[in-house]
């Protein structure tokens, strides 16, 4: 049974950062994951990807800002956000693109003045 177990979000003001951790269980955390997010009415969208090699991929509304990364001892990817906007505002949620379990509890990430 995989779990993934996000942590990390909060609420912060524009241009602050906050990192994100998900933890994974159940031996499949040599595969690709990546990072989602849900804003309120819209869908949920991949917004970072890492391999197990650690090639990378970002939605283009994050490029520069967002960096995600993983530690396989630890079993854990990462997501540093930087220069946060409001519009980043979502729940975000980590998953495998190539083989999606079930959804985590998320993570509240709420970027306002």
């Amino acid at each position: 049974q995989v779990q993934l177990v996000e942590s990390g979000g909060g609420l912060v003001q524009p241009g602050g950062s906050l990192r994100l951790s998900c933890v994974v269980s159940g031996s499949i955390f040599n595969l690709r994951m990546g990072w989602y997010r849900q804003a309120p009415g819209k869908e949920r969208e991949l917004v970072a990807s890492i391999t197990s090699g650690g090639t990378t991929t970002y939605v283009d509304s994050v490029k520069g800002r967002f960096t995600i990364s993983r530690d396989s001892a630890k079993n854990t990817v990462y997501l540093q956000m930087n220069s946060l906007k409001p519009e980043d505002t979502a729940v975000y949620y980590c998953n495998l693109p190539g083989r999606p379990q079930r959804w985590g509890q998320g993570t509240q990430v709420t970027v306002s003045s």
